[in-house]
């Protein structure tokens, strides 16, 4: 098999993952979009920092013992997970009414699941281009409680919080996976196109791939639901990867909308005056999984021919547009084996991400 085309595109699509990441990284969870317009008119058009006040920050609320909000069970007398044991020296900032999630970070700098599909792609290049859990366990654990820390984030999810509580009590590494209200979060899924297409790239078959990556996701989102929109999101990856030039984007998009989430997508585009009617709209902008699914799938349908246009819109609907920004990404690069180079030149370790992406999907190959 030519293997040029895929290839192509399997770098297109890792490289905008992390220019959608970067481009929300600003009004992450924003979910009033005219506090984004009021940060920024006109919207979001290019790399932007974290500004000083985030209107709707609930970071406050959020538990820095373990998963989920303060005051759900859970807490008892652990330590304190976010300063001492992750996000060291990092624990005075979740005190403080509207700091943005993202505080002090810069114009094109990544945020933290980024960093761990990094650290994922790492681990794999250094086991020739691999899955292995028991290395990743070990790289993300490592990444994760270095002092000082080797990201710029200031937040760190429920899973993250919770998976540490979990191992701070003890348990295995493999079994630290916690379960809160946001489990099934479309955050999950941000690690998933580098495994799926540094392990197609080297002939593991496709069901081999779907079990390694529920496997994977099961370390840190055990949730049957989320895992259920996983093997459909692994299948839509593995379909525009190996299309051939003659198959149809839009029909890949259609059928994996109709068949798992019951969406009609030429009919929701046609329908829909704004991207707002549909997200936040018709489907929640936040992060749990019902909501995100649906909101990829017709941003990278309604999108798919203009992948700057389609970046700018997730960032600028609100929501967990981070998140699902990395997943859009990894779609519309795909979709059209390009990149928004400009912007990839702006994240702060473009470099740094373009060689590791470049190792992933280099030799060795199947044949």
């Amino acid at each position: 098999m030519d293997l040029s085309l895929p290839r192509q595109r399997a770098i297109a699509a890792l490289k905008t993952a992390f220019v959608a990441d970067a481009l929300a990284m600003p009004v992450h969870w924003y979910y009033n979009p005219m506090d984004i317009y009021r940060a920024f008119p006109g919207g979001i058009k290019g790399m932007e920092p974290a500004p000083g006040i985030h209107p709707s920050s609930i970071m406050s609320l959020h538990d820095t013992r373990h998963g989920g909000r303060r005051g759900t069970p859970g807490g008892g007398n652990q330590p304190e997970i976010v300063g001492d044991v992750i996000l060291r020296g990092r624990r005075q900032y979740w005190n403080q009414s509207n700091l943005h999630y993202h505080h002090g970070m810069q114009a094109g700098e990544n945020t933290l699941n980024a960093h761990c599909a990094r650290v994922l792609i790492r681990s794999m290049i250094a086991n020739h281009g691999r899955y292995d859990e028991v290395m990743f366990l070990r790289d993300y654990i490592a990444f994760m409680t270095a002092d000082p820390p080797r990201h710029p984030d200031t937040y760190a999810e429920s899973w993250h919080r919770g998976f540490f509580a979990n191992l701070q009590q003890g348990k295995p590494a493999n079994q630290c996976g916690a379960v809160t209200h946001d489990t099934p979060s479309v955050g999950g899924l941000v690690g998933i196109a580098p495994l799926v297409i540094a392990e197609r790239l080297r002939g593991t078959s496709l069901a081999e791939v779907q079990e390694i990556c529920r496997r994977h996701l099961w370390l840190t989102h055990p949730d049957e639901n989320l895992a259920r929109v996983l093997s459909a999101y692994v299948n839509l990856l593995d379909g525009l990867l190996f299309r051939s030039e003659s198959e149809s984007v839009a029909q890949l998009l259609a059928v994996t909308a109709k068949s798992v989430a019951g969406l009609n997508l030429d009919e929701l585009v046609a329908k829909s005056r704004s991207d707002h009617e549909v997200i936040g709209g018709k489907y929640s902008s936040a992060c749990y999984i019902s909501g995100a699914w649906p909101g990829v799938l017709y941003l990278a349908y309604r999108y798919r021919d203009n992948l700057p246009a389609g970046l700018l819109a997730n960032c600028n609907v609100g929501g967990d547009n981070v998140h699902r920004g990395a997943v859009l990404g990894a779609l519309l690069g795909l979709a059209g084996g390009d990149t928004a180079e400009d912007w990839f030149g702006e994240l702060v370790s473009s470099r740094e991400i373009e060689a590791e992406i470049l190792a992933l999907v280099q030799s060795p190959l199947m044949d």
